[in-house]
């Protein structure tokens, strides 16, 4: 089985550990007053930043743990406390003693470590890489996040499930459509509406724009850290052609409420496409005629396909190591086109093509769909738990919402680059330094959507 999330929350006599795999979902309930259970790493390494994060917001320990050092606890955060107790009421605390945080690293004769992060030379959100290096060559890489820990999870408590969709549209920008969606798809079934074709049609439009706008982007950013910038110029300009038309379609450039608003402006659609699919024809014909890009692209960042399953990998980071994994593989989808694209490797170079693959064929999939017409809907939530699944830009988007009393009770997501930064150390070993932000940019993973 593939463990998909392990995940807590708090009821009123005890804790509940969720464990959600691709094929059952597991329940545990745990004492309060001395709250253990067994760790899932030993055969899902990609466990420990779950568990290390419901350590740190529940104070649960996990029995036979590898790693016991805190994830969303940074240095100065208090260890007593744990926000996401019901008891945790505060809206501001204070900050605790400094306690040095354990990285792990490599010794030796010549061997040297090389911080990088948290705040970073371009525009970009916090996140650290611990480097143990021996010349040029990588020889261990720790990923280290959480340090925007934006407390999502506890904002949504007692709100009413129909009025945080503003808080869902952005909790990641490159992925609001998909967390829209992961959303609308739980109020549907938490109101007992069956979501029509043709509106499952309308919000596929949308996350096939969304998935091309990302992809565009990683197909310019790939080869500038590969040393040709002129990639990125070309590809910049389509992503910000793609945006403006995003912004026509939906009335924003990100997508944000795109879903809940439910106003769409499809008319021009149709003829971008056009235009973009010769761009990208010519740009694939461009970059496949410069040997020094696949110098660097061939052999470089390689996750094989052991390591992806083991992992749990999903998304490009996945398909290019040649796992058919896409939750976009049922009937609905392939019935307008959808075909999943894999590479062999699992190296840049296959994360690049496939991207360029999944951009042909978004575009196939948005023009047979694009017959939509607009259609009216109303929720009246019920009280239960419920889970919802889409696929994002990034890959598999998990999604749990429990309501109680017409009230969120608790509320989850497991953003894909959740499992996926955990196996991206795995890709870097032996490569130089040099090419850390080629690899880290073939896989394009979310911050945001990693740190709630």
């Amino acid at each position: 089985m593939r463990l998909i999330a392990r995940f807590a929350k708090e009821n009123k006599n005890n804790f509940e550990i969720i464990d959600v795999f691709d094929k059952e979902v597991k329940k545990h309930f745990l004492d309060k007053n001395n709250p253990k259970i067994k760790t899932l790493t030993k055969k899902y390494p990609a466990a420990i930043w779950m568990e290390r994060k419901i350590r740190d917001e529940f104070g649960i320990e996990f029995e036979e743990s590898f790693d016991n050092r805190p994830a969303i606890k940074h240095e100065r955060f208090p260890k007593d406390i744990y926000p996401l107790r019901k008891d945790f009421k505060d809206k501001k605390i204070e900050f605790s003693k400094f306690t040095p945080y354990k990285y792990e690293e490599i010794s030796g004769d010549s061997v040297f470590t090389v911080p990088v992060g948290p705040i970073h030379a371009g525009i970009i959100e916090p996140g650290h890489f611990h480097f143990s290096q021996a010349g040029e060559e990588i020889l261990h890489l720790e990923v280290r996040h959480f340090y925007k820990y934006r407390a999502i999870e506890k904002m949504m408590e007692n709100k009413n499930p129909l009025e945080i969709t503003k808080i869902i549209s952005r909790i990641s920008g490159n992925e609001s459509i998909a967390y829209q969606k992961a959303y609308f798809n739980i109020l549907s079934k938490a109101s007992g509406f069956e979501i029509s074709e043709n509106l499952n049609k309308t919000h596929a439009i949308l996350l096939e724009i969304e998935r091309i706008i990302h992809h565009l982007t990683d197909l310019g950013f790939i080869p500038n850290d590969a040393g040709f910038a002129a990639a990125l110029a070309y590809m910049g300009k389509l992503a910000e052609e793609a945006r403006r038309i995003f912004k026509k379609v939906t009335n924003h450039r990100f997508g944000f409420d795109a879903i809940f608003n439910n106003e769409f402006d499809f008319s021009s659609l149709n003829n971008f496409l056009d235009y973009l699919k010769n761009e990208i024809k010519f740009f694939e014909n461009w970059i496949e005629d410069i040997p020094s890009v696949w110098d660097r692209f061939d052999t470089t960042g390689r996750l094989t396909k052991e390591k992806a399953i083991k992992y749990g990998v999903v998304g490009v980071g996945a398909r290019a190591s040649g796992i058919k994994i896409d939750t976009r593989d049922n009937d609905f989808y392939k019935k307008y086109g959808f075909e999943i694209q894999l590479g062999e490797k699992g190296e840049v170079a296959d994360r690049f093509r496939v991207r360029i693959k999944e951009i042909y064929n978004s575009i196939e999939i948005i023009k047979n769909m694009l017959d939509v017409k607009k259609e009216e809907f109303e929720f009246s939530v019920k009280d239960g738990e419920y889970m919802s699944f889409v696929e994002s830009s990034i890959g598999e988007l998990f999604m749990y919402l429990n309501i109680v009393d017409g009230k969120t009770d608790r509320f989850y997501v497991r953003d894909p680059s959740h499992i996926n930064w955990q196996a991206f150390h795995t890709t870097i070993y032996k490569d130089i330094i040099a090419d850390f932000p080629l690899i880290n940019k073939s896989f394009d993973l979310s911050y945001a959507g990693n740190d709630l």
